[in-house]
């Protein structure tokens, strides 16, 4: 697994110019959340009209639940365990097909302050994004309390749909 060292300095998004963009686009939005535990869906609801663009989200804390709602499949979790890029796309896709919407991401983690290994240290962290079919992912490590693992999480898996959605027509 390689890991990115992430901007934790860098601004924090902003959801106005998600909202615009997924609006100006005709998309909608879906979760899947393992680490930051329905925080980025809980931040996305804050927002007033959000039910016009965001459908709905799965915290999927457990592996049974990623295999049964999500749909990974377990030979992934057993190859590439949780907290892997390969997990982060397949919750990506299940949730997109699940929630019927076109774009879904996805985040999963070792937020700490315990349950790191030498090979998935506390603070790493996988996101997943799956728009219209199209699956990308990145990892990143992050530093701090638990709390900050999650915000910082949320921050990211927000920051990188906007730069993978398709830019806004003329």
């Amino acid at each position: 697994m390689k890991d990115l060292k992430c901007n934790q300095k860098k601004h924090f998004i902003s959801l106005s110019e998600l909202i615009i963009k997924l609006l100006a686009l005709g998309k909608s939005l879906g979760t899947a959340e393992s680490c930051t535990g329905g925080m980025i869906s809980a931040l996305l609801t804050s927002e007033p009209g959000s039910s016009d663009w965001f459908k709905g989200g799965i915290v999927a804390y457990s592996n049974t639940v990623k295999e049964r709602v999500l749909g990974v499949p377990p030979e992934t979790l057993k190859q590439f365990g949780a907290v892997s890029e390969e997990t982060a796309r397949a919750m990506a896709t299940g949730a997109r097909k699940l929630l019927a919407v076109e774009c879904a991401l996805a985040v999963t983690g070792i937020a700490g302050p315990g349950g790191g290994t030498p090979e998935k240290e506390v603070g790493t962290v996988c996101f997943g994004w799956d728009i219209e079919g199209i699956v990308t992912s990145s990892t990143c490590k992050f530093t701090g309390s638990r709390h900050e693992v999650r915000v910082l999480s949320v921050n990211q898996a927000i920051r990188g749909l906007l730069g993978r959605l398709p830019p806004l027509p003329d």
